[in-house]
């Protein structure tokens, strides 16, 4: 079992927290590839209008970003992935896709990778906005409402990182100033009650999601590595997050457990009651706690 934060452990919540990237570990497909690829073709299904989302005038970045994966994916990952003349074979699923095939080009780009991709460029409103997107494992957040939407307004839910904040500033000079050969890596996590990737949904604010007594049941572990990095031809800046999923009862058995669950209790323990709320944790921050406890003994 890997561990789920970066090398050093200190992953902190609300924090930009951003680090220069190997441009060759842009993207780093896990154990869960398969099952994650298949979810997304299920979701393309079942919910085709709420996973995926662009505004006009984004075609030439969602073009480059699929060329960019036809050329990297054989290259990084020639175990995983092969160039066939105009096609992609992914050799886990036998799925293959035509890069002529007449789709979105982030569509197409969207069911070669686990992770969700998301574009966002820089409009002659000189600010960042999010212009397409396909989004098949939301954590507690909706394309519908962020689609066309500014840096700043995205964030705006988030407690510190709305429009005018300081946090709000520096992303917007980061995005400016990126190159093209650094992306930029975060990390991300969440406690939810249940492993569902799809979660559009703020689940916890008005009813237990983690059980009914004292100490906290169900509990996942779910981690975004988030990685931006900017294409070279159109400036677009292609924010990728792929998603993983642990149980606590599974994690308790990690050799680095009580170490973990020190970093996630320090974590609960400092959140702000806007902090608490914004992350689902208002209710039940007490039994999260005794839970982590615990692993920490």
């Amino acid at each position: 079992m890997s561990r789920p934060f970066p090398d050093d452990g200190t992953a902190r919540l609300f924090q930009i927290g951003t680090r220069p990237l190997d441009p060759n570990d842009w993207l780093a497909p896990d154990g869960a590839l398969v099952s994650q690829l298949a979810e997304k073709a299920r979701l393309r299904v079942s919910h085709p209008a709420e996973i995926f989302a662009q505004i006009a005038g984004s075609r030439p970045a969602q073009a480059e970003l699929l060329a960019t994966l036809a050329d990297y994916l054989p290259q990084r990952f020639p175990a995983l992935w092969r160039r066939d003349a105009e096609a992609i074979s992914i050799v886990p699923s036998g799925q293959t896709i035509g890069l002529a095939d007449p789709e979105a080009p982030l569509a197409i780009a969207a069911r070669l990778v686990q992770d969700d991709l998301l574009l966002l460029e820089r409009g002659a409103e000189t600010f960042w906005r999010l212009t397409a997107a396909s989004l098949s494992f939301p954590s507690s957040w909706t394309l519908s409402e962020k689609i066309g939407q500014g840096l700043d307004a995205i964030h705006d839910p988030v407690p510190g990182f709305g429009p005018g904040t300081r946090p709000a500033q520096i992303m917007a000079r980061m995005f400016d100033a990126m190159r093209p050969e650094t992306p930029m890596i975060r990390w991300n996590w969440s406690l939810y009650g249940d492993d569902t990737l799809f979660h559009p949904d703020v689940s916890g604010a008005d009813q237990p999601r983690f059980g009914a007594g004292p100490r906290a049941e169900n509990v996942y572990l779910r981690v975004e590595r988030q990685v931006l990095r900017k294409l070279p031809e159109t400036g677009a800046i292609v924010f990728a997050i792929r998603i993983s999923l642990q149980k606590l009862d599974d994690l308790a058995a990690h050799p680095e457990a009580a170490a973990i669950a020190a970093h996630l209790h320090t974590e609960v323990s400092a959140l702000t009651p806007e902090q608490l709320a914004y992350k689902g944790l208002a209710r039940e921050r007490d039994q999260i706690l005794a839970r982590l406890d615990e692993m920490r003994a």
